[in-house]
């Protein structure tokens, strides 16, 4: 497994990489720091830096330099339940700077009726920014939770409508600090 960390506005965003794919990914400067959300099997793995971070670092960058749909083709894995793995598939679909309700992610997703578990596949997601959980929205149109805080995620939606907030008024991400649970 490999690791890589970009500088955004944000703080730093750290991606752990396996067989080309990002398995995990979150606002810290420490990728050790996104081990212990990821299944048994590879928490124990031994962590190298990435040798060549590309394109993930150069996708991320562009992203925050305002080509928000640079980072929609970087391959991902989350392996989980069949549906968790379409409602991810759906969130990628979602067009940067607008939202969707869980309601309207669970009938993308195959399961009309599953509004929590779309919540639920928002919760677990280990790719944040990459697969677009902030893209999600409650039912009643409000916001949600977002793991890494509504401040952030209010932040990148307002970032992705090209209302390009001010550096300054960017809130740090501190990997831990959540309005929701995983």
């Amino acid at each position: 497994m490999y690791a890589t960390t970009v500088p955004t506005p944000l703080g730093p965003f750290s991606l752990v990489i396996v067989d080309d794919e990002i398995l995990t990914a979150g606002f810290t400067a420490e990728p050790t720091d996104l081990l212990a959300e990821l299944p048994p099997r590879w928490r124990e793995r031994r962590l190298r830096a990435h040798p060549s971070p590309e394109p993930y670092t150069s996708a991320i960058t562009a992203y925050f330099d305002g080509a928000v749909r640079a980072i929609d083709g970087l391959p991902v894995v989350q392996p989980d339940s069949a549906f968790r793995r379409a409602a991810w598939w759906e969130m990628r679909g979602i067009r940067p700077g607008t939202t969707v309700s869980y309601r309207e992610l669970a009938a993308r997703a195959g399961r009309p009726r599953a509004a929590r578990a779309a919540g639920a596949a928002c919760a677990y997601n280990l790719i944040p920014l990459v697969v677009p959980c902030h893209r999600v929205r409650r039912t009643d149109g409000s916001l949600g939770g977002y793991y890494y805080g509504l401040d952030v995620k209010r932040w990148l939606l307002a970032h992705e409508s090209g209302e390009r907030p001010p550096l300054s008024s960017a809130p740090t991400a501190v990997a831990g600090q959540r309005d929701g649970v995983r």
